[in-house]
C-alpha cells in the first residue's frame, strides 16, 4: 500500500523566490531558478531541500548538513557548510513560516474532512432558520442549531455541534466533535477538535447544606484571528462575558474559566489553567502546566515560566516563575540558595557519619 501525501505542494519555488521572500540577495553565482523540491530538518535535509537554523542546540547538525538552501541567523552563518547556500536573515524562522505557508496553504487551518469544497454534505443537520451565507462547508454529521449564523469560506467539520443563536465568521474552521454553544466568533477563527466552548461555567453557592448551582448567563466572544487547541475548555461567563482577544493563541488541553478576559495577542501553552474573573492583558505568555487563581490581573507583556502557580496579579512586563509564582530573579535565587545549602548539608552529613 502506497503511502498518502498528506500535504502535497501546492506550488514549486526555486531560490530566487525564497530570496524575495526573505528579502535578503542570494550570493554571488548562485542560480536563482534552482529549484526547492521540500523542506527538511537539518540532519535529513538534501540537495534540494531549504531548512532553517535559529538555535545554538542544533549547531552540530548545521555543519553536517546537507541541505541546499538554508535560512541562517547572523550568529550561526560561519558554521554553515560549503555546499550549502545561506541567506542570513536575523528572523529565519518566520521566513521559513512563510515558505511553508506558500507551498502547503492548505495546512494552515483545517479543511474539510469530507473533501467538500462548499456546501451541506448528506448527512449533515441543519436547522431550517440556521443561516449559512454561500461557501460554508457543512461535514456529514455535523449539527447548526436554529437561529445559528455562519459566514462564507468557514468550514464546520464532521460531528461539530453549533447551538442555537451563535455567530461565527467568515474563513473560520470548526473542528471535528467541537461544541459551541452562547457564542459569538470573529474572522479566521481556528477552533481544533475536541474544543469546548460555552457551556457552564463552575459556579456555586457555597454552604454547609450543600451546593446550589448558579445559573451562567454570559456569553464567549472570540475575536478575529484566534487559534484554540485540540480539546481545550472555554466556559460562558456567569453574569459577564469571557473574551478572547484578537490575535490570541491557545495550545491544547487548557482550560478557561468564567468571566476570564484575555487580551490581544497572548499565548497560553498547553495544560493552562485559568480560574474565574481573571484577566489577562496584552501579550502575555504562559508556559505550559501555569495555574492562575481567580480575580487576578497579568499586566501586559508579562510572562509567566512553565508550571507555575500564581496566586497574586502581576506586573506589565513582569517575567515570573515558581510555585507560588513570583519574579524570576528572585526565584532563581532561591532555587540556587536551596541547592547550595542541600549540597552544604551533604557535605556535613558525610563528615559526621564518617
Amino acid at each position: 500500500m502506497a503511502e498518502p501525501n498528506f500535504f502535497p505542494a501546492a506550488t514549486a519555488l526555486d531560490f530566487g523566490a525564497v530570496s524575495a521572500m526573505s528579502g535578503v540577495a542570494l550570493p554571488d553565482g548562485v542560480d536563482p531558478a534552482r529549484r526547492i523540491a521540500g523542506v527538511a530538518p537539518l540532519d535529513t535535509a538534501g540537495p534540494d531541500d531549504l531548512a532553517y537554523m535559529d538555535n545554538a542546540k542544533y549547531t552540530d547538525a548545521l555543519a553536517a548538513t546537507r541541505a541546499g538552501l538554508c535560512l541562517v541567523s547572523p550568529r550561526f552563518s560561519a558554521r554553515v557548510p560549503s555546499g550549502t547556500v545561506a541567506l542570513v536573515t536575523p528572523v529565519p524562522y518566520h521566513i521559513f513560516a512563510k515558505v511553508l505557508a506558500r507551498l502547503f496553504p492548505q495546512a494552515l487551518r483545517p479543511g474539510s474532512v469530507f473533501g467538500s469544497q462548499g456546501g451541506v454534505a448528506p448527512g449533515a443537520f441543519v436547522h431550517a432558520s440556521a443561516v449559512l451565507e454561500a461557501g460554508v462547508s457543512v461535514d456529514p454529521g455535523a449539527v447548526i442549531g436554529p437561529g445559528a449564523e455562519i459566514g462564507t469560506g468557514t468550514v464546520i467539520q464532521s460531528h461539530a455541534v453549533i447551538g442555537p443563536q451563535v455567530r461565527i465568521g467568515r474563513d473560520c474552521a470548526i473542528g471535528a466533535g467541537a461544541t459551541l454553544q452562547s457564542t459569538l466568533i470573529g474572522n479566521r477563527v481556528i477552533i481544533h477538535p475536541g474544543v469546548r466552548i460555552g457551556q457552564d461555567g463552575f459556579g456555586f453557592a457555597m454552604s454547609p447544606k450543600g451546593h446550589m448551582k448558579v445559573p451562567q448567563i454570559g456569553r464567549v466572544i472570540i475575536q478575529d484571528d484566534v487559534e484554540i487547541g485540540a480539546n481545550t475548555c472555554i466556559d460562558r461567563g456567569a453574569s459577564r462575558d469571557t473574551v478572547i482577544g484578537e490575535g490570541t493563541k491557545i495550545d491544547n488541553l487548557v482550560q478557561i474559566g468564567h468571566n476570564v478576559v484575555i487580551g490581544r495577542h497572548c499565548v497560553i501553552v498547553s495544560q493552562v489553567g485559568i480560574a474565574g474573573s481573571t484577566t489577562l492583558e496584552d501579550f502575555v505568555v504562559l508556559g505550559g502546566q501555569v495555574g492562575l487563581a481567580g480575580h487576578l490581573t497579568v499586566g501586559m507583556g508579562a510572562q509567566v515560566a512553565a508550571q507555575s502557580g500564581v496566586a497574586g496579579d502581576i506586573p506589565r512586563g513582569a517575567k515570573y516563575g515558581g510555585y507560588p509564582a513570583q519574579p524570576a530573579l528572585s526565584w532563581a535565587r532561591e532555587a540556587a540558595l536551596l541547592k547550595s545549602l542541600v549540597a552544604r548539608r551533604g557535605k556535613t552529613t558525610d563528615r559526621s557519619e564518617g
